[in-house]
């Protein structure tokens, strides 16, 4: 009686019912039906063990989806009576497991065949460069310490001229099915590791890994316009997998060292640059040399102060793998000479003594504004 009447018929509710209406029609049929209430009634006791079979099986969202869809085969041992069955649908399953991993996915079993094998780790390398080979690009190697491929055994982890077997825990699965109840629970083979095979002869080089510590040097290319952060992946230079399975890459990730010119924000380059005040006042032409090599010319206008940034386009860093160049900012810092000679300070007094404040407005208006703030402060 209770496992072939339709679960929603027991609890005389539609199929479409919520959480609460079938917890509401579960307690008043369970109160009906408890034993305790119709003692030495047979009929009531196997009526109330069906009642908390459905709730038990429809409160819990996985199990109402797996009964929708499949019923009461859902729950039968093996699935449907057993391998090569077909289900609603007419689709064929081998066990339990095969059931859930087609309404959950595999996270609740079947799968089957052995494990995947188990790709090598990634690994990274910090590479240190100047701002002139990020300018120009390199060619460089590098060494590096990493896991490869064992070359007495090709990778396979056995003695040459021997072999692997089967394993006899997981017969060649790489992973073991036990049932808990409903659930169908898979893990790895504790015996073979996954692997489904066991060899019994270990090679003597790599003991039995498929893999040995060896240093690598490995040719690099740095493309012009790289920066601080910039990863470069070369593939297939990780760790090698165990066993033979594919190697991981390897990324190496650049640093650029400060220069003493530039300082550099995307492909903008900066540089603080002093000029002569007697150049300020009248303007010219200073000369920078570039990180391509050809020296940039920089037109100072006349009466330029200090903290003013003037651009040079197209004389920055270039664009990774890209065309063109950012923009060379150079920002002015007027210098007040410290030694004079006798002369000099006295065509600079020549020059104080004719000066009328026109001269420097900034200055005029400041100590104007000192004065009138001075006045409010008398009156």
């Amino acid at each position: 009686m209770a496992t072939e009447i339709d679960y929603y018929e027991l609890l005389e509710v539609e199929r479409t019912a919520d959480d609460k209406t079938l917890k509401s029609a579960y307690r008043k049929l369970a109160m009906r039906y408890h034993p305790d209430r119709n003692p030495g009634d047979a009929d009531s006791e196997s009526r109330f063990k069906a009642i908390n079979e459905a709730y038990d099986c429809l409160k819990d969202p996985q199990k109402r989806a797996a009964y929708d869809r499949f019923g009461h085969a859902a729950f039968q041992q093996g699935g449907f009576g057993g391998a090569g069955q077909r289900g609603p649908g007419g689709a064929e399953f081998s066990d339990l497991g095969d059931i859930f991993e087609t309404i959950f996915g595999s996270a609740f079993g079947g799968g089957g065949g052995r494990a995947r094998p188990r790709r090598g780790a990634d690994l990274r390398y910090d590479l240190e460069i100047s701002l002139d080979e990020a300018f120009h690009g390199k060619e460089t190697q590098i060494e590096v310490e990493v896991s490869t491929h064992c070359e007495a055994c090709d990778g396979s982890g056995a003695e040459p001229g021997t072999g692997a077997r089967d394993c006899g825990t997981c017969h060649g699965a790489g992973k073991v099915t036990t049932r808990q109840g409903f659930f169908v629970v898979e893990r790895t083979c504790p015996q073979c590791h996954g692997r489904g095979e066991i060899i019994e002869s270990p090679c003597r080089e790599c003991r039995g890994e498929g893999r040995v510590d060896k240093v690598q040097t490995l040719d690099v290319t740095i493309p012009p316009g790289v920066d601080n952060g910039t990863r470069i992946r070369l593939s297939g230079k990780g760790e090698a997998g165990p066993m033979g399975s594919p190697p991981g890459d390897l990324y190496i990730f650049l640093q650029i060292r400060p220069h003493r010119v530039f300082q550099r924000e995307g492909t903008a380059l900066f540089s603080r640059v002093p000029i002569s005040f007697t150049t300020a006042a009248l303007g010219g032409t200073i000369e920078i040399p570039g990180l391509d090599g050809e020296t940039i010319g920089i037109e100072i206008p006349a009466g330029i102060q200090s903290g003013k940034q003037l651009r040079k386009r197209g004389a920055g860093m270039p664009v990774l793998q890209g065309r063109g160049r950012g923009d060379l900012i150079v920002e002015i810092m007027v210098e007040t000479p410290t030694k004079l000679s006798a002369r000099q300070k006295e065509l600079l007094r020549e020059f104080q003594e004719t000066e009328t404040g026109d001269e420097c407005p900034e200055s005029r208006g400041f100590f104007d504004r000192l004065k009138d703030a001075w006045s409010d402060l008398t009156d």
